[in-house]
């Protein structure tokens, strides 16, 4: 897949460091990954939430942070919409952004 953006992921873990290892390897693993359906990201992520448009959202360091993207499927195409903490994750509309 084709990850727009990682400079989301560096900006968050630069503050967050404790996040580092947990967004590389799901940097990597999305990097080489060929999701076609929801199911393909389900079966190496199986506590993933899918959400309205396409959103997915991923727990990140035993749920202590989340984050959103939308997955443009027949593109290719993963957009990261949302890095934060699970309390910042509580305060938005994961449909909207």
């Amino acid at each position: 897949m084709r990850i727009i953006s990682r400079r989301a992921l560096r900006e968050f873990w630069e503050v967050h460091t404790d996040a580092q290892k947990a967004l590389e390897a799901w940097y990597l693993d999305t990097k080489q990954a060929e999701w076609k359906t929801p199911s393909d990201i389900k079966r190496v992520y199986r506590n993933v939430s899918f959400v309205a448009n396409n959103r997915v959202v991923f727990n990140i360091k035993g749920n202590r942070y989340r984050l959103v993207i939308v997955v443009a499927y027949k593109s290719g195409i993963v957009y990261i919409r949302f890095v934060g903490t699970h309390s910042e994750y509580d305060k938005i509309d994961v449909t909207k952004i």
